[in-house]
């Protein structure tokens, strides 16, 4: 599903390069569930910028379903995104002021699909996370786990190709966090969702399918899950 070659990431300050990622090479297969470990500034929230198509990396390739991602227009990546790509942030980046159904249903809208049809899959999104009774309540009205449930709807609602995740659960207390895993994983195991997930936690990471980690802006080394 994602390839990633010779990728290398680098930032200009002044007169300062600083390499953030470095000759990167990485397969990630349909249906996979990859974590991304390392140190605080190894690398790894970059890197998944790169690979969703949220940054544009300074050389290498990004390769999605085959897709060479470098040859789209900033419109055709724009439009990617939005219909093949879903995205949780640690800090739910949800709209004040809607509904949790209406957050989810932003997206929904501007892929052009019919009212009906959106809230259809806004709802069944809502419920698949545990969120069914909780429609008509705003983020204020949420907790922690709660709002990071509501964005991970809004992310699947359109049953995207792949899900990234940008410590997902940075924020919450080790309940919600665990929450919000178990939904993570279930849409792994049920769904068969290829998830990318940056992680900070061993014990989240552990649910992944193979964990990668990040030294220096290289990977160090891979582990395997083992076979239950």
């Amino acid at each position: 599903m994602i390839e990633i070659k010779k990728l290398n990431k680098s930032y200009e300050s002044g007169d300062v390069m600083t390499r953030v990622l470095q000759e990167i090479d990485l397969a990630v297969p349909s249906g996979e569930f990859l974590a991304i470990m390392g140190k605080s500034g190894a690398g790894k929230s970059t890197l998944l910028y790169q690979m969703s198509l949220l940054d544009t990396p300074s050389s290498g390739e990004v390769i999605i379903d085959g897709v060479d991602t470098a040859k789209l227009t900033e419109k055709e990546r724009t439009s990617f995104r939005l219909n093949r790509l879903g995205y949780i942030f640690q800090d739910y980046a949800l709209m004040p002021d809607l509904t949790a159904l209406e957050n989810v249903l932003v997206p929904l809208m501007m892929l052009g699909i019919q009212n009906s049809e959106a809230k259809t899959l806004a709802v069944e999104a809502l419920e698949a996370v545990g969120l069914a009774h909780r429609h008509n309540n705003r983020p204020s009205q949420l907790s922690g786990g709660e709002q990071q449930r509501v964005s991970i709807a809004r992310a699947i609602a359109h049953k995207p190709d792949i899900l990234f995740a940008d410590e997902p659960t940075a924020n919450l207390d080790s309940v919600s966090g665990q929450a919000v895993l178990e939904v993570i994983r279930r849409l792994h195991l049920q769904d068969k969702q290829t998830i990318v997930m940056v992680t900070h936690e061993l014990e989240y990471a552990e649910a992944a399918d193979r964990v990668i980690y990040l030294e220096d802006g290289q990977i160090s080394r891979e582990q395997l899950r083992p076979n239950p």
